[in-house]
């Protein structure tokens, strides 16, 4: 028996996907890429964004059509899965179930015929390693309580639960068995993690002390994403003081003016955030940045505009994730008086990119010539004599080498060039 997944959004839904496979396989089912080959067919789906869910919708005519060729168990899972359970049943009847968030991992149990159990909460899965991975996500946190006015997360994910302490000890054993090499802590507000271990309460930087000496392979901590408003002075000299966690934070902004700020419900101020960029700046070496950044708000004006251009100025990323302003329906935000023209809203996004793009040029320019300790990805696709490599600060290269090289290898580059967003350089023997 075979089966096929197909996962959009966040990180979390890659985490739970990969779990999902693991499960199966682990069941004696076999994974296949060959929509005709698919026995079982988990789709896997996103909300955060209307394009996202319409894609969804186009998804489902293409296995509706599979459906009547040949005989499959389509399941419909996820974020817009637990919005429009009912809309879902109605407009799609060829679906054989539509499964929530909490849900997940009663998905194998349903393939092999076994009735779904409804679930009052989220129930975290023992492992999200997928086989042969030398990353791997970790998952210690789901739902968000922020309620930031134009997310549909908390409606979708629910209240935060932090997964205990054990369970993740556990699998960082496991994924150090397996020989990963970088693992990314995830939670839709990461650095709100709470918990109690062995008698003692455990908040974020806590627990990334706990973890650090289980590490041997793990060469890279990485965690997203954290809330600005939670970034304490106790895991900024975690960051610092340790080398295994990675000097690339990505710190979510979303925008530079206070007043937007608290309309989107962020708690916290333009003020806040430039102090807290500036110590981060001051007290990590090697510090470097991305973030998430929304223009368009309802009201936004373009003084307001012009904030956010200067906060990302300051705050200097090396990469960012730049969209305008997408209401969903159900959160405050879609309802907002004062909705801005969407011509308006692609114009300061495109200023905000061609910025950025100059920026991070600038920036990374200014790096070279240095040398890094990087993880291979594999053979390049234009140069069959050249490796490709990610680096601590989610920098990519492309490196030559007289040794050769599997994904997972470590190995250190002198970076001489920068072209386009890669470093081109050599492996330094």
């Amino acid at each position: 028996m075979r089966f096929l997944i197909e996962s959009y959004g966040c990180q979390l839904n890659m985490a739970e996907s990969d779990a999902i496979e693991m499960m199966l396989i682990g069941r004696g089912w076999d994974k296949t890429e060959e929509p005709d080959k698919a026995d079982a067919v988990i789709i896997n789906t996103c909300s955060v964004r209307k394009t996202a869910e319409n894609r969804i919708w186009g998804r489902l005519g293409f296995w509706s059509a599979e459906k009547k060729k040949h005989k499959l168990i389509l399941i419909v899972t996820g974020c817009m899965a637990e919005r429009m359970q009912e809309e879902l049943k109605k407009e799609a009847p060829y679906i054989d179930a539509v499964i929530g968030t909490n849900e997940k991992a009663e998905i194998p149990d349903f393939i092999i015929g076994e009735p779904l159990e409804h679930l009052d909460g989220y129930r975290f899965l023992s492992s999200y390693y997928r086989e042969g991975d030398y990353s791997s996500y970790v998952p210690i946190m789901n739902g968000c309580n922020n309620f930031c006015s134009y997310c549909i997360v908390p409606y979708v994910r629910g209240r935060e639960i932090s997964r205990p302490v054990e369970e993740i000890l556990k699998e960082i054993c496991f994924l150090e068995q397996k020989g990963v090499k970088e693992i990314t802590l995830l939670g839709q507000n990461v650095n709100s993690y709470s918990a109690e271990y062995n008698g003692e309460h455990v908040d974020f930087p806590r627990l990334l002390e706990l973890i650090l000496p289980y590490l041997r392979n793990i060469m890279f901590v990485r965690f997203e994403s954290p809330h600005p408003k939670d970034f304490s002075d106790h895991l900024i000299s975690v960051i610092a003081d340790n080398d295994r966690i990675s000097k690339h934070i990505h710190l979510p902004v979303q925008s530079g003016s206070t007043r937007i700020l608290q309309l989107m419900n962020r708690k916290t101020t333009r003020e806040k955030t430039l102090a807290l960029i500036r110590k981060m700046k001051e007290r990590i070496p090697h510090l470097t940045f991305s973030t998430d950044v929304m223009t368009g708000f309802p009201t936004e004006s373009e003084e307001e505009y012009e904030e956010t251009l200067s906060l990302m100025e300051e705050m200097g990323c090396t990469e960012a994730f730049m969209y305008y302003f997408n209401p969903r329906e159900g959160t405050r935000a879609a309802s907002m008086d004062g909705q801005i023209e969407e011509s308006v809203k692609i114009k300061r996004l495109e200023r905000l990119i061609d910025e950025q793009i100059k920026r991070q040029a600038v920036i990374k320019e200014a790096m070279l010539p240095f040398t890094a300790l990087a993880i291979v990805t594999g053979k390049s696709r234009d140069d069959e004599d050249r490796y490709l490599a990610r680096g601590e600060h989610n920098d990519y290269f492309s490196f030559s080498s007289s040794i050769s090289h599997n994904p997972g290898d470590a190995v250190i580059i002198d970076a001489e060039e920068l072209k386009g967003n890669t470093f081109r350089g050599k492996e330094r023997v």
